[in-house]
């Protein structure tokens, strides 16, 4: 109107009709404070009746989700409620959770020093299916991060033991080359002390911290959110060795090095985005003690009439000579060595948890054959079929004689310890694959005759395959068409 005459040559240049540019003149507003609100429904709301039980549902129980709640409308009243109506009750309770439910949960963004907070926490891997030798590899990776750049490394273990704690924040701390000022971690049992104790953290735990200079830091009691830094950088990480898997298109690896080697290139690529941020934080740490600490647990007992100890909770073996003697017990993350007149003894994988037992039966096995009635009801029984072809010997010779079973089947248990294991169990194949008679005898002669070879008795051999068979097939087809 500031440029043309009339109104209609004005309103033709606006692209709008002469009477809605006379409406906006006289209005003298603008077209987006002419809107109104659409605050009525076009269609009558399907639930108004029972809306004030549906509210109530989801009050009472916030984890609800609308579908449970709308199917079992559904089964209730059959018929009254379509399936398209779901959409409908879902924008409902959306509009209703944003005015009226409960308050959502916060998120409060942190801004974090260089160098001055590292986080840890173990993480269960076995929903990946990883297998070793195509057997499934059950484990935990022990998972460190720097908040700050978000720098990241771990280590493979198989419980949340102090030991495992001890070693994985050493290797992430000399991996790193510094040492931060605090370390973070939830209330893991091996470094804080239960609710209640006069004591922040365990001794060994506050002993690790002293070592390394940190201070320690922990999570309120049922606050894993407190330590979100660790907890999120285990959805990343399992993320991506999920698609790193997918990617390399097998779960199974030769070895555990090989996984291992595997997990060491996957950190290497993630933390290859991170180094402005990491040079930041490496440039103002702590410097490394000038040893690593001792992470191990040490335990004095003595050896049992049963020729067995108790470490830790859990039972092993050991040599018959030692019954009677006071053994050390070095507990580390994944073994167990017993010491004896400063000579390393014994060198054992450490069992998991609480209550297991690894008897070996080689330490034991002298004594049983003179006592062969005990080996029916005894009470590790189970651990002296070192592999199952051990355990369907035993079960033939139950079958020929049950009241000699026992005393056969340890002769040939002591034939292992002799002669070696891997030679009675090639022995044992051959004879359960040959469907022959098991006796002690049979299974020494076997042994002999094998000369310190434990390759199998018979060699498999297959025969290349014809491929000019499958032309007669192609000739065939061509002659159908």
């Amino acid at each position: 109107m500031q440029e043309e005459t009339t109104q209609a040559q004005a309103s033709a240049k606006a692209k709008m009709s002469e009477r809605t540019a006379r409406k906006y003149l006289q209005t003298e507003k603008l077209p987006s404070e002419m809107q109104s609100i659409h605050t009525w429904r076009t269609r009558e709301n399907a639930f108004s009746e029972e809306w004030d039980s549906i509210r109530e549902m989801f009050r009472t129980n916030p984890g609800l989700e609308v579908k449970t709640v709308f199917e079992y409308m559904q089964r209730r009243d059959p018929g009254k409620y379509s399936d398209g109506q779901l959409r409908t009750l879902q924008r409902s309770v959306k509009r209703w959770r944003a005015l009226e439910g409960p308050p959502r949960e916060v998120f409060f963004a942190q801004e974090y020093t260089p160098g001055l907070l590292c986080a840890s926490d173990f993480t269960h891997m076995s929903e990946l299916g990883v297998k070793i030798g195509g057997i499934r590899f059950d484990h935990l990776v022990y998972h460190f991060v720097l908040p700050y750049s978000n720098w990241e490394t771990g280590t493979i273990c198989f419980s949340e033991s102090f030991e495992s704690l001890s070693e994985g924040l050493q290797h992430a701390l000399w991996e790193l080359g510094g040492v931060p000022s605090a370390h973070r971690t939830d209330r893991l049992t091996a470094a804080v002390q239960k609710t209640g104790n006069p004591e922040e953290f365990t001794v060994r735990y506050s002993a690790l911290l002293r070592h390394y200079r940190m201070e320690g830091r922990k999570t309120n009691a049922n606050s894993p959110h407190e330590n979100g830094d660790a907890e999120q950088s285990h959805n990343r990480f399992k993320r991506a060795v999920e698609q790193s898997l997918l990617l390399r298109g097998s779960r199974d690896f030769a070895d555990r090095a090989a996984y291992d080697a595997f997990l060491r290139k996957l950190f290497q690529q993630l933390n290859s985005g991170r180094v402005r941020r990491f040079e930041e934080e490496r440039a103002v740490l702590g410097a490394l003690p000038r040893l690593r600490l001792d992470g191990r647990k040490r335990e004095t007992v003595r050896v049992g009439p049963g020729s067995t100890i108790r470490a830790n909770h859990n039972t092993y073996s050991v040599n018959s000579r030692l019954i009677g003697e006071k053994v050390d017990v070095y507990l580390y993350a994944e073994r167990v060595e017993v010491w004896y007149a400063q000579r390393c003894v014994e060198r054992l994988p450490r069992l998991r948890g609480e209550n297991g037992h690894r008897i070996e039966y080689r330490h034991i096995i002298d004594w049983l054959v003179r006592k062969p009635g005990a080996f029916e009801n005894y009470r590790y029984r189970d651990d002296l079929f070192p592999t199952h072809r051990f355990r369907v010997a035993y079960d033939q010779l139950r079958g020929q004689s049950c009241t000699r079973a026992s005393k056969r089947y340890l002769t040939i248990l002591q034939i292992a310890a002799q002669e070696g294991e891997a030679m009675v169990d090639a022995a044992l194949r051959h004879l359960i694959e040959s469907d022959s008679t098991i006796t002690e005898i049979v299974v020494h002669e076997a042994v002999r005759a094998m000369n310190g070879r434990t390759e199998s008795f018979h060699e498999v051999c297959v025969p290349p395959v014809n491929l000019s068979v499958y032309d007669t097939l192609l000739v065939g087809s061509e002659e159908c068409v």
